[in-house]
């Protein structure tokens, strides 16, 4: 296809899947449960955190991933006890397990607490470059200023080339404020045009049928690469069309 036909089939697909039907089989289900910001955001974080494998299994791990937390995210990891916070110890999703909740839950405390939240971490980063790479690198260094080693795994590094799709994917959440009805658009401190593609297995492979992305790996480079044609098509929201790439891969799969 050339550029143009291509723009015009994603900007078809996109209003295909970018409306409120697409919430009924997606993650994003776990925060729209949720009004307040502050609610909206961690479950959105944690949920996007075990966004991997199974559809239906990441939906069902953060809803009892939300019970463990009294369905008040915000109120839980603000105000609970070290012995409370245990209580998520026998969590699992993958190799995501208790002790990583434990150490996310310690770590947001932080970040509400010493920080300004997760808001206010991110876009500090941004602004340090004014990109999302300058935000990620922000905020897995906050992230991790208490010991926790073994649940770096869990945060993409992008300074180690990846592609942080999970993370990519939580900032479209908070950030994009389009008539679609998917996305938050709560957070107003970093434009939707600076935003990355969440990059998976779908995306990637629908992008190179499409021929829109040539690098092989699945990592930031890639992100990198696809996210700038992307922005050919629309400046302001390149990211808008994970929708249909996604979209492309998962449900029609081409």
């Amino acid at each position: 296809m050339e550029f143009n036909e291509i723009k015009v089939f994603l900007d078809e697909k996109n209003l295909k899947y970018n409306r409120p039907s697409f919430i009924e089989t997606d993650p994003i289900q776990i925060p729209k449960k949720f009004s307040q910001k502050g609610d909206i955001e961690i479950a959105g974080f944690l949920t996007a955190t075990i966004s991997w494998g199974n559809r239906n299994a990441i939906i069902k791990n953060a809803l009892k991933l939300m019970s463990l937390m009294d369905y008040q995210p915000h109120d839980f990891i603000l105000n609970s006890s070290r012995s409370e916070i245990k209580k998520l110890g026998n969590f699992v999703h993958r190799t995501f397990n208790g002790d990583d909740c434990i150490y996310f839950a310690h770590s947001l405390k932080n970040l509400y607490q010493n920080h300004g939240g997760l808001q206010t971490v991110f876009e500090n980063g941004y602004q340090k470059e004014g990109t999302i790479k300058s935000a990620l690198i922000h905020l897995f260094s906050v992230f991790f200023e208490m010991e926790g080693e073994r649940t770096r795994k869990h945060i993409s590094n992008v300074t180690k080339g990846a592609s942080a799709k999970r993370l990519n994917m939580f900032l479209r959440w908070m950030v994009r404020n389009d008539k679609g009805g998917v996305d938050f658009g709560i957070w107003k401190g970093i434009p939707a045009s600076a935003l990355m593609l969440p990059l998976d297995v779908h995306t990637g492979n629908v992008s190179r049928k499409l021929g829109i992305l040539n690098r092989k790996s699945n990592d930031w480079k890639a992100v990198e690469e696809v996210t700038k044609t992307l922005c050919k098509f629309d400046p302001t929201d390149p990211v808008k069309y994970d929708f249909a790439l996604f979209g492309l891969g998962v449900f029609e799969k081409f």
